[in-house]
């Protein structure tokens, strides 16, 4: 039955997704972040749902009233061009057929990123892309919470199969991600039933995290915590308040969570830890045998850690970090570009603050909670992703053309102060010497 109803939902879509392009990015989103399919049991599992969307979505795009290039900015800049590189080590990577599978999916990702720029112009539909890719994810969180709740914390939570937030560790991180979102969402909605709604979830959320037993999570909870506080709101509210429910959701883990925690201080007896070392120095080996292109995607194969692994006893395993992965993959090239690009996100933040923060933008204050809510949110990313292969996840890459897209928005909105050149007539020399 839920083969049924999905596909005749996305089928159903498909002819307004023709008609509204950007209807259709969202659509993919949707499919692409929370992998509906995945919870199907039927012909559905494995129908490519993503790319019928895509294709129709593209189709339309040319013919589309909505269609506006956006103007030039360092992030959508840094966007491109670490996409482009990643083909560029494509081609020359270490195993090219399954390099260029990765490569593809990636690439969609990124076509559908960059048309969020292009097709979504107002706050109303950058609001929608933003519930989208938050309930897509906290559908796991609130679920996982749930399930936390009732095991006791004695069970692990998990994402949908085959999609990049199965794995706990990675489900965990997103869902961190998305709890600013949340946060932002609440300060900005204007139904009281949808605030509490919004306070529910991220209770949940966090009790899911915590019922992952991720240690990079743990990591990635506090630096939010730190960044969440610093740009925030009521800073005293917020303080007491984690001083009392962080305290006493530690309280209710069970004893096996507290040694999954303290494995952090003895790495070198943690087998986990060990071997995600291990995978860090081949990332490292591999990036100076090929310092410029690195060796493409899918890594974690027998031949490259029979020949870069410090320990090649250990099984192959994926580079558990962004950074790492991003040198592994692309070089110190591709490593470059994509701090570059992390970089550009918060400075695109930060000017985005700065402009709906300005004086008489009373009305862009939602753009100012936007961007501060997005700066802890890839606080959270940068932290947890240190410990987690999500370079090619592809929420990140959504929320940075909504920051392009909202970016663009707010420059068209806030308003300009008169330039003195123009507006008022400069003093005379001898009138200023008076």
């Amino acid at each position: 039955m839920r083969d049924v109803v999905l596909a005749a939902f996305i089928f159903g879509s498909l002819p307004f997704i023709l008609l509204r392009p950007w209807l259709g990015v969202a659509m993919y989103i949707w499919v692409s972040v929370m992998n509906p399919h995945r919870l199907t049991w039927g012909f559905a599992y494995e129908i490519g749902f993503a790319s019928i969307i895509a294709t129709v979505t593209l189709i339309g795009v040319p013919f589309s009233k909505d269609f506006r290039w956006p103007p030039p900015s360092a992030l959508i800049a840094a966007l491109i061009m670490f996409l482009a590189w990643t083909g560029v080590t494509t081609l020359f990577s270490l195993h090219p057929d399954l390099s260029y599978e990765r490569w593809e999916t990636l690439m969609k990702t990124g076509l559908m990123a960059l048309l969020i720029p292009v097709l979504y112009h107002t706050k109303e539909r950058l609001r929608l892309l933003l519930w989208v890719i938050v309930l897509s994810i906290a559908y796991y969180g609130v679920k996982g919470g749930i399930f936390t709740v009732v095991t006791g914390g004695g069970g692990r939570v998990w994402g949908p199969e085959g999609s990049y937030i199965e794995d706990n560790n990675a489900l965990a991180v997103a869902v961190v991600m998305v709890i600013p979102l949340m946060r932002y969402l609440h300060l900005t909605s204007p139904h009281k039933w949808v605030r509490w709604m919004l306070v529910g979830m991220m209770v949940s959320c966090a009790i899911s995290v915590l019922g992952s037993y991720s240690r990079g999570a743990l990591l990635a909870v506090l630096a939010m915590g730190c960044v969440f506080w610093w740009k925030g709101r009521h800073k005293i509210a917020v303080l007491v308040t984690a001083a009392i429910a962080f305290p006493a959701a530690l309280l209710s883990m069970p004893d096996s969570w507290y040694d999954r925690m303290e494995s952090i201080k003895s790495y070198e007896q943690d087998n986990s830890a060990s071997m995600r070392l291990n995978s860090w120095g081949t990332m490292w080996n591999l990036a100076k045998d090929r310092p410029i292109t690195g060796g493409g995607f899918e890594l974690a194969t027998p031949e490259v850690y029979s020949r870069y692994a410090p320990d090649p006893s250990f099984p192959p395993q994926v580079a558990h970090s962004i950074y790492l992965q991003a040198l592994g993959e692309h070089g110190f090239v591709g490593l470059a570009l994509y701090l570059f690009l992390l970089a550009s996100l918060w400075y695109a933040a930060r000017k985005l603050v700065r402009l709906a923060g300005s004086d008489g933008a009373a009305e862009l204050l939602w753009a100012r909670d936007f961007g501060l809510m997005l700066q802890v949110t890839f606080a959270g990313y940068a932290v947890g992703g240190a410990f987690l292969s999500l370079v090619n996840f592809d929420a990140p890459y959504y929320l940075m053309a909504i920051m392009i897209a909202t970016l663009a928005l707010v420059r068209r909105q806030a308003p300009r102060k008169p330039s003195p050149a123009v507006d008022e007539p400069r003093p005379s020399l001898r009138a200023a010497l008076k």
